[in-house]
């Protein structure tokens, strides 16, 4: 067999292998139902394998779905790369990017630094703000692309980057032994605040919400000073926490997933680069990243 595979295609099947669903994975890639389904049809006659099953109404991937997938990430991350060094003369403006500011402290001055490398003519404007927000804004179309959490609730992302998420107390205080266990969470609508309530109450655990704030930094200091326990991914790790495992009594938490939104009403070239900047600093999902983390 010699074909050349599409690039978009590939990227499409990306989309429903992450979302699992045709519907969701039409929204990312800004297409119709029927013309993702095409996609795939295409897809699947250049390879001469089946890629999906269905189950119920998720889309699973088949065994040459998965052989496949870690190809289509790298060949759709490389074609982003290459269309990125060639057009970068071009680019002015400005873009908006959204970014909670979870991941703002780690992962934001290595994007910032090298996007403003390579397009030292575009104005970079950010909003650090929770996820949930950030939503808002895409859909109101006040930014362009935003980095988020992504719950599966809402709008379909594109997940780029898989992270732990961890039980954090202060490496000098005892503050995980009392009793009811005090915590400091974010808002209401946040995901690993629901996460970590759900744990407690499922092991019967006493315990008392301290600290509510949509600020990392807020919640952080309240460990940090020995107040309170909370729950954040790899990437919220600071020095002077310390990270409580199943054997002190904090059940294991499903993974953090991060994933990019991009504004429904307009494309540009703009935030398609940046983007590409974003995948390629963040991703851990495909082969040669997940080796390289």
């Amino acid at each position: 067999m010699s074909v050349l595979l599409d690039v978009d295609q590939l990227r499409t099947f990306v989309v429903i292998a992450e979302t699992g669903s045709f519907t969701r994975a039409a929204e990312v890639v800004h297409k119709t139902q029927s013309a993702v389904s095409m996609q795939m049809k295409r897809l699947e006659e250049r390879i001469e394998r089946p890629l999906f099953v269905r189950d119920g109404r998720v889309s699973k991937l088949t065994e040459d779905g998965e052989r496949l997938l870690d190809y289509a990430r790298r060949i759709v991350k490389l074609n982003v790369e290459a269309v990125a060094a060639f057009g970068s003369e071009e680019l002015t403006g400005r873009v908006r990017l959204g970014v909670p500011d979870d991941y703002a402290d780690r992962y934001l001055p290595d994007i910032m630094a090298r996007f403003s490398r390579v397009y030292p003519g575009v104005e970079l404007t950010v909003f650090c703000e929770p996820s949930i927000e950030l939503l808002g804004r895409v859909e109101r179309n006040e930014i362009d692309i935003a980095i988020v959490t992504s719950s599966g609730v809402h709008r379909a992302s594109e997940i780029f980057r898989q992270e732990r998420l961890l039980w954090v107390t202060s490496s000098r205080h005892a503050t995980h032994l009392d009793t009811p266990l005090p915590l400091a969470l974010g808002r209401p609508t946040c995901q690993w605040r629901a996460a970590a309530i759900d744990g407690l109450d499922s092991m019967g655990r006493a315990h008392r919400l301290l600290f509510s704030s949509g600020n990392a930094g807020a919640i952080s200091a309240a460990v940090l000073a020995g107040l309170a326990v909370s729950v954040l991914p790899t990437s919220g790790l600071r020095p002077g926490m310390r990270v409580l495992t199943p054997a002190e009594g904090f059940p294991e938490l499903s993974p953090c997933r991060i994933g990019l939104l991009r504004n429904p009403h307009e494309r540009s070239a703009l935030a398609d680069a940046l983007a590409g900047h974003i995948i390629s600093s963040l991703d851990n999902l495909s082969a040669g990243a997940a080796a390289a983390e």
